[in-house]
């Protein structure tokens, strides 16, 4: 008796492509991204829809209106108030890096510092520095900047009665006043000195380590390297006629006249800020030591490293693998932080565009964007510099 035929229905074509991983990973993703820029699409109609509404409309010709409002600190450009709001926005923008940089300098040098040192055998040293990070670390950012804007503020003098270090620096509650560099005909010279030390002591880093490596002699490399960024630049600068002078602050009338002015707004803002992300870098360099193999001490000691040479060469480099992910985290912390710079008065790019220009063009949504592009800018370059910089520093497989 002949078995009844069964027939085969094959799969339609949809459901083999979703049955294949790949083809639904990208139907995934495709899907997704139609969705997100949909909803972006309804957002960008609906500010555009109430924009009308309120009778305004999105464009950025304000910036090239006069911003009739003074910037007091512009270290780099000049400024006045009869210039652009896109000035306004520049200078505003160069205050921010001015203190994103010179704030992740600062931190880094006192949070592995203090790192460091909260592993000290030293008792004394060791309880300082713990209850320094508690206490800064369990207390908000924005307080710190007050407290030490405040000391800047309350403590120095007015003008008139400035605290003199050798009549060349004052230090008032309007600011820290320094001579100012005049550079003269010849300084170019100078200028190239630098350079061409930088590139010896780079190929001689790169020599000396790989003598290192081969034969291992070890030269003093820091030592020398410092002799020669400043000694070859210092002999050029004599040679070529000492082309720089000074320009000296004087007191004139209520304030000071001449130098260079440093701002306290300025100062205590990259200060708190600087301490109180070091308390966090602190805590990460002490985890990334902690995280190395004790091992790896007692084999260098047992070569006879003396206990510095053991952690520059053995304990951080290894210990860095650990260290560069989440300090990358707090570069980005800083560098946003400094938008509560607003709170003491410093011109930063959240005072001006974001502030005194946007209440006074009433752009809220093109100030806004500006100001978050700065700061999306500001993140990724930050973010890529790290990644590179632990790519650098990651382990090379044979």
């Amino acid at each position: 008796m002949d078995s009844p035929s069964v027939s085969t229905q094959k799969p339609s074509l949809l459901l083999r492509l979703w049955r294949n991983q790949e083809h639904r990973s990208i139907a995934i993703q495709i899907i997704t991204m139609v969705i997100l820029f949909s909803l972006l699409g309804m957002i960008g109609n609906n500010v555009a829809t109430n924009l009308e509404k309120a009778g305004k409309e999105f464009s950025f010709g304000f910036l090239n209106y006069p911003a009739g409002y003074d910037i007091t600190f512009q270290p780099f450009i000049s400024y006045s108030p009869t210039d652009t709001h896109t000035r306004a926005a520049i200078v505003g923008i160069l205050n921010t890096l001015l203190v994103a940089v010179s704030g992740v300098i600062i931190a880094t040098i006192l949070g592995f510092t203090m790192g460091i040192l909260r592993l000290s055998s030293n008792w004394l040293v060791n309880r300082i520095v713990y209850v320094f990070l508690e206490f800064t670390r369990n207390v908000p950012v924005l307080l710190h900047i007050l407290f030490v804007y405040g000391i800047f503020l309350y403590t120095l003098p007015v003008p008139k009665k400035a605290i003199s270090i050798s009549d060349t620096v004052f230090l008032t509650n309007r600011g820290f006043y320094t001579p100012a560099p005049v550079f003269e005909d010849g300084f170019n010279y100078v200028l190239t000195s630098i350079l061409i030390a930088i590139l010896i002591v780079f190929f001689f880093k790169r020599w000396a380590y790989k003598v290192q490596d081969t034969t291992g002699k070890i030269y003093p490399v820091f030592t020398i390297s410092i002799t020669i960024l400043i000694g070859l630049p210092l002999l050029t600068f004599f040679f070529s006629g000492a082309p720089l002078s000074w320009e000296m602050p004087a007191l004139k009338g209520f304030n000071f006249k001449g130098g260079t002015s440093i701002k306290p707004e300025y100062i205590a803002l990259t200060f708190a800020l600087a301490y109180y992300t070091a308390c966090f870098i602190a805590e990460i360099v002490r985890g990334g030591i902690l995280a190395i193999s004790k091992g790896q001490s007692e084999a260098a000691h047992g070569l006879g490293l003396r206990p510095n040479r053991t952690l520059q060469l053995i304990v951080i480099p290894q210990a860095l693998r650990v260290i560069i992910p989440p300090l990358c985290s707090q570069y980005l912390n800083l560098t946003k932080n400094s938008s509560l710079a607003i709170a003491i008065g410093y011109m930063d790019v959240v005072a001006t565009i974001g502030g005194i220009t946007l209440m006074q063009t009433g752009k809220e949504m093109e100030t806004m964007i500006i100001v978050l592009l700065t700061y999306l800018f500001f993140s990724l370059v930050i973010s890529a510099f790290m990644n590179w910089f632990n790519r650098k520093m990651a382990l090379v497989e044979r």
